[in-house]
């Protein structure tokens, strides 16, 4: 029998999504009993992604008690938002409790989605019945060196002065850089200063030993769970930036496998009474589909889907998204305005132009089994990937990467055209979208 048309094969395994309460009811089925469910994401600003991504999320906790909901961003960001979620802040609603992510890219996480899902989280959480369990709301990512280093001393304070001010030593290597991550970077990289690494090894180890002794002091667990994640940060952030100047496979795996080391320690932490948690990941394609599947991969690098199926065989599910073209939120450069930016149509020859090419305007399309599907997209095709700054005029340098997708991935979740998030800062000129690229001369 003659193999399918790729996009043949792709229109009878797609599933049309129609906005309806039942449609992922197919890819709850694939979840299955597995503890992890990955969430990806072709960019860092498209609504829809945000939206469709929340809607599963809420079936999860809803059908299956997933426990948490772990996301691209900062601990000491993100756990301010858990405070919240669980009742536990004087935030009054989701714009103060998000107000901590202040550092570019902050439309990420401060977008009218995200406030949407955090305001359903804490109603979900309130409508639990005493001693009913809740769900949090977690950071994976290891930008945030001198805010979780302020954490720990702020934590220290409370539970032993003395040690806090051992630690405000150690930590006192990083006073001169005026919290500048890069340039300590640059200079401890260069040898043009000493280097913190011994001081920020010892703080977390200093924390870890007295472990039991601080949890009977504060009374809480989670407590001193959050400064001993902080203290972590702190540690690996250091090497991050210490090594991020010597190139991008180095860093990239520093920072993958921090964030694998921290949905380890949250799995743990969150698992009780012979009960393992169940986590949702919410993270850029890059980071959630396998590695090994990419050519980013073949040069060595790895990233959390890759480690999470390594470390949890058979409890992981990694679901991927795509978009054909619409708009996005991102900026030109880093450190840049948000700014509203058309997206070119998928290339050709890419994964986009194929899902395109169904006709089928929204569909999940299951990857695993005996599926005509999966075998179209073994063959190696280009794949796009948007991160916070988007270079239309050199689209396929800066984003398109070669790829086994339904390696890369258990499902994807194609949306035709998408729109940009909407900041809850959007700035002045967010609101006018972009002008065509042949503006003003026409050619």
């Amino acid at each position: 029998m003659a193999a399918l048309d790729p996009v043949e094969a792709i229109r009878a395994a797609a599933l049309p999504l129609s906005g309806g309460a039942r449609d992922y009811d197919a890819l709850l089925d694939l979840v299955g009993d597995a503890r992890f469910v990955l969430l990806g994401e072709a960019t860092h600003g498209t609504h829809e992604f945000y939206e469709e991504r929340a809607k599963i999320t809420q079936r999860l906790i809803e059908e299956k008690g997933f426990h948490a909901v772990v996301v691209e961003a900062d601990w000491p960001d993100a756990y301010r938002v858990n405070r919240y979620v669980r009742g536990q802040s004087e935030d009054a609603d989701a714009n103060a409790a998000l107000s901590g992510f202040e550092r570019f890219p902050n439309w990420m996480w401060r977008n009218t989605d995200v406030a949407t899902f955090v305001e359903w989280l804490r109603r979900h959480n309130e409508q639990q019945a005493a001693g009913g369990k809740q769900v949090g709301f977690y950071g994976l990512d290891l930008y945030s060196l001198f805010t979780s280093l302020r954490e720990v001393l702020a934590y220290l304070d409370k539970v032993d002065p003395k040690a806090a001010q051992v630690a405000r030593e150690r930590y006192a290597c990083f006073d001169h850089y005026y919290e500048d991550s890069q340039h300590y970077g640059y200079s401890a990289n260069l040898d043009l200063s000493a280097s913190c690494e011994e001081g920020v090894i010892e703080q977390l180890n200093q924390l870890q030993r007295r472990h039991h002794e601080y949890s009977q002091k504060d009374g809480s667990a989670d407590a001193f769970f959050y400064a001993q994640q902080n203290a972590r940060l702190v540690k690996n952030a250091e090497e991050y930036y210490r090594t991020m100047f010597r190139g991008r496979v180095s860093s990239w795996n520093l920072r993958d496998s921090h964030m694998a080391e921290t949905l380890e320690a949250l799995a743990q932490h969150l698992s009780k009474d012979g009960e393992p948690a169940k986590i949702v990941v919410w993270e850029h394609n890059s980071h959630i589909g396998d590695a090994r599947a990419t050519e980013v991969g073949q040069l060595g690098e790895w990233n959390v889907g890759e480690l999470a199926r390594k470390a949890y065989d058979g409890q992981t599910r990694l679901i991927g998204f795509s978009t054909y073209e619409g708009f996005v939120t991102a900026a030109s450069e880093w450190d840049g305005p948000a700014e509203h930016k058309r997206v070119r149509p998928g290339m050709p020859g890419s994964y986009e132009e194929l899902l395109h090419d169904t006709g089928i305007e929204r569909f999940l399309l299951p990857l695993r089994g005996d599926n005509p599907a999966r075998e179209a997209l073994m063959h190696r095709r280009l794949e796009r990937a948007i991160g916070v700054i988007y270079l239309p005029r050199t689209e396929r340098q800066s984003h398109y990467f070669s790829a086994q997708m339904a390696v890369q991935f258990d499902a994807v979740i194609h949306i035709d055209r998408t729109t940009a998030v909407t900041p809850l800062d959007p700035g002045g000129g967010w609101h006018s979208e972009e002008p065509p690229e042949t503006y003003p001369g026409g050619l």
